[in-house]
């Protein structure tokens, strides 16, 4: 899931390709937080180091809290940046009622308030991974969950949880597009 992602514009109908778009993963080593860390080896910058061969919960290679009423991460792009589109991989063996009604925000502050919510999960199932399109910029990407207003839908845990195994943010640094 590290590299480029290429996105081809085209028009079938004449053959004619009007623009490709090449996007890198922002996100790729970039520092990350995240409310509460399970286990010293299930840190939040688990969740932006590359590595997705053990989705497990113990494999290392995956950021995992606590259960609470509320699990928020958030990693720093370093700057504002064109994002295009995030994609999520939770951990396998996961249990979805743990991330349901989960959301992702961007914002050029550590507070989701202060910026544009791109995602509200309200599904009873989700794929995994998961990839949301969000042409907003922004400096962080924030994936929120919470179980402070009950009644929730049936499959939902009673605890949010963070369990992320990676997230990679593509999209373009804006200095390619506005330059100095």
């Amino acid at each position: 899931m590290t590299g480029m992602v290429f996105v081809f514009y085209c028009n079938w109908a004449v053959l004619l390709c009007l623009s490709v778009q090449a996007y890198e993963n922002l996100a790729l080593h970039q520092p990350a937080w995240q409310s509460s860390t399970l286990e010293s080896y299930t840190g939040a910058e688990r969740a932006v180091d590359g590595r997705y061969t053990d989705l497990a919960w113990d494999g290392g290679q995956c950021a995992v809290s606590y259960g609470g009423q509320t699990a928020e991460w958030w990693v720093d792009l370093g700057g504002v940046k064109n994002i295009h589109h995030v994609l999520i991989q939770h951990m396998k063996y996961w249990y979805p009622g743990r991330f349901l009604g989960f959301s992702v925000y961007i914002s050029n502050t550590t507070n989701k308030e202060d910026g544009v919510l791109c995602f509200r999960d309200t599904r009873a199932t989700i794929t995994n991974p998961v990839n949301i399109t969000c042409p907003y910029h922004g400096r962080y990407v924030i994936y929120y969950n919470n179980r402070t207003h009950p009644p929730y839908p049936e499959e939902y845990s009673d605890y949010a949880w963070i369990e992320l195994c990676e997230v990679e943010v593509y999209g373009k640094d804006l200095a390619a597009f506005y330059p100095r």
